[in-house]
């Protein structure tokens, strides 16, 4: 089917009814069965970090459930020592707190000093009539002494009695358990559902693919593989480094100084999984510690440095190298993503942002109806290239199709750029001028940005005597083959340059007629040249004009070869056959090439049969130049 019967489909208001609705049901589930999903969720999460521990005890020759109760075990203790040690740095932190107090105080009495001290100084007169109008209103010392006593009094009455109160065994072990209740009941939740998850591995992903897949089998699997295969990577990678980190925060912390250093290094590894921030809020409130424990402010700068500093080595050196510059989400995704699932599952669900995000976008990337997940959170260009060319050449936007076509041949070649991107979004013109769904001025606007590109990317384009000299407008009936033609014809003569040149050193490129047959020409012409290779861009009436009367002064086998460029083979055929044998007989000795290009966007392949005179195919700009390559020596005597 042509790319120009492709219809979008059209949703109807009661088909956007539904899919709002689904949407909101969906967001109410998740919102509030957040008791019963977070935990599943963690469980699945935690799965995909320890599933390789169990493949690996597998291996080693371990029964499956003895692999998944080691593993499990194993995580446990882990767990549970972190906690420990955790919950041992806070109560430590906590009761050296009151050490730092005679510290902090300075240091905000001096950083006062520093700011509203200076600002009092400047305002002069004004602050101190504001400090005497403060002064007017404050109490008497005899009142303010005994609302004082009264105070403390009160407050330690009712502390005494708050103390009394709640002092008891029951008490303190009711409000222990009523504390850790929650936590502990998450936990458990997750090991249960973790130890059934990792027991049942295989047959929970053989029911996930019957009940999702249907018939399409294939299609289910190659979803579930990716996901699998990328959030696994993603976890076990962004577990290392963040590990990693929190051991490089902790060993630097106690080389410098700064007390608790497993509490602000495990921290460190934790929020680093909460994307851009988390890291940085740990820094923050690692340097308040290290300014509150030091008289002097080196401690607080030593330990910025040395956050700044290993987050700069792992997030330009260590990820890119295990696990390249991103996830396959966009960085925007990632930050609405943190917004979103915190607002729905918070801490946990910040945690958790950016893998059930990618879970999404892996979704989308294979179920057509969430498609829009993938477009709008994913990592991959929204529109293709042709697709950007198009519509910055509707707005007229010659300045910004340069840089990216320029950015494009930093890779890749002229030829290519024109075979992959400029000639589809040509296309894409063409086609919306058929179904007219664009005006006048928006296909002049498309030829005026196509010609600009054209003009700007080739060689002769870039001569800035030809641009001043050739004035042209393109705003008619002619197309853009035909009037880049017109314009080295008015720099060159009707040859393209002269006619007595050395044997085998020209090149002819000959249109078959159509309008996309001209650019296409033009653009090899343009292609040729740029390689040193003397083309000429003639049309079937020019070799009429040969045929009745020769020029004198051209050289005798100067054409080395002929190019025949269609681009719609099936329709042009017998065109070409007919101008092959007709070119040969007019230069037997030159080889005449069949550049049989099929329309960018179309799925036929452009493999017709063509006749005996065609020596060579090429179904490409870029196959067509490695055949004059391949034949024809780069000379110096191309006219500019």
């Amino acid at each position: 089917m042509s790319s120009d019967s492709q219809v979008l489909p059209v949703t109807s208001p009661t088909q956007r009814a539904v899919n709002i609705l689904a949407a909101a049901t969906v967001l109410a589930l998740l919102y509030f069965g957040r008791e019963v999903l977070v935990p599943i969720a963690l469980a699945l999460f935690l799965n995909l970090l320890i599933a390789p521990w169990v493949r690996f005890y597998r291996h080693i020759g371990l029964g499956h459930t003895t692999s998944v109760l080691i593993s499990v075990v194993a995580s446990v203790v882990i767990m549970v020592g972190l906690t420990t040690m955790i919950g041992s740095q806070l109560v430590h932190l906590g009761r050296s707190m009151p050490q730092y107090q005679a510290t902090i105080q300075t240091k905000v009495k001096a950083l006062r000093a520093e700011t509203l001290g200076r600002l009092e100084i400047v305002s002069g007169e004004v602050g101190k009539v504001i400090n005497q109008a403060e002064d007017h209103q404050e109490p008497t010392p005899s009142a303010a002494a005994g609302t004082s006593a009264a105070q403390a009094a009160s407050t330690e009455g009712s502390s005494t009695a708050s103390i009394t109160k709640g002092t008891s065994p029951m008490a303190v072990v009711t409000r222990v358990l009523s504390t850790a209740w929650v936590p502990l009941q998450t936990a458990g939740i997750v090991l249960v559902v973790l130890i059934f998850v990792l027991l049942e591995h295989e047959s929970l992903r053989d029911r996930f693919i019957r009940l999702a897949g249907g018939t399409d089998l294939r299609a289910t699997t190659a979803a579930i593989n990716d996901a699998g295969e990328r959030l696994s990577r993603f976890f076990i990678s962004t577990f290392s480094v963040n590990a990693s980190v929190g051991i490089a925060i902790w060993a630097g912390l106690l080389v410098i100084g700064v007390p608790n250093a497993p509490l602000w290094g495990t921290l460190a590894a934790t929020l680093r999984f909460v994307p851009y921030v988390g890291i940085w809020l740990v820094a923050v409130l690692t340097a308040l510690f290290a300014a509150a424990v030091a008289p002097a402010w080196s401690l607080m700068v030593m330990t910025l440095v040395l956050f700044v500093v290993v987050e700069i080595v792992v997030s330009q050196l260590v990820e890119p190298f295990l696990y390249g510059h991103t996830t396959g989400l966009s960085p925007l995704a990632v930050v609405v993503a943190a917004i979103f699932w915190s607002w729905l599952w918070g801490p946990v669900g910040l945690i958790m942002s950016t893998p059930l995000t990618l879970c999404l976008v892996v979704a989308g990337r294979h179920v057509k109806a969430l498609d829009v997940l993938n477009i709008l959170l994913g990592d991959a260009p929204a529109l293709t290239l042709p697709q950007r060319l198009y519509q910055r050449a509707l707005s007229g936007d010659s300045d910004e199709v340069i840089a990216e076509s320029r950015n494009f041949l930093k890779r890749k070649s002229f030829a290519a750029y024109c075979d992959s991107v400029l000639l589809p979004a040509l296309q894409l013109a063409r086609i919306d001028m058929r179904r007219g769904v664009i005006t006048r001025e928006q296909q002049m606007g498309v030829r005026n940005v196509a010609v600009n590109v054209v003009e700007a990317l080739s060689s002769e384009g870039r001569n800035k005597w030809l641009r001043r000299r050739v004035r042209t407008s393109v705003l008619d009936d002619v197309g853009i083959g035909r009037r880049l033609r017109q314009q080295r014809e008015a720099i060159a003569g009707r040859w393209q340059g002269p006619l007595a040149v050395a044997p085998g050193s020209v090149v002819l490129c000959v249109s078959l007629g159509s309008i996309i047959d001209d650019l296409a020409t033009e653009l090899l012409t343009r292609i040729l040249r740029d390689l040193h290779i003397d083309a000429r861009h003639i049309a079937v009436d020019d070799i009429t004009a040969f045929e009745a009367e020769p020029h004198p002064d051209l050289t005798p086998n100067a054409v080395a070869m002929i190019y025949i460029v269609s681009t719609d083979p099936a329709k042009e055929r017998g065109d070409c056959e007919t101008l092959a044998t007709r070119l040969h007989e007019n230069e037997p000795d030159a080889c005449i090439v069949a550049v049989l290009m099929p329309e960018p966007l179309s799925p036929q392949d452009g493999s017709i049969p063509v006749g005996p005179e065609v020596n060579e195919v090429a179904h490409s700009l870029e196959e067509a130049a490695q055949h004059a390559i391949a034949r024809v020596p780069g000379n110096g005597n191309v006219a500019r």
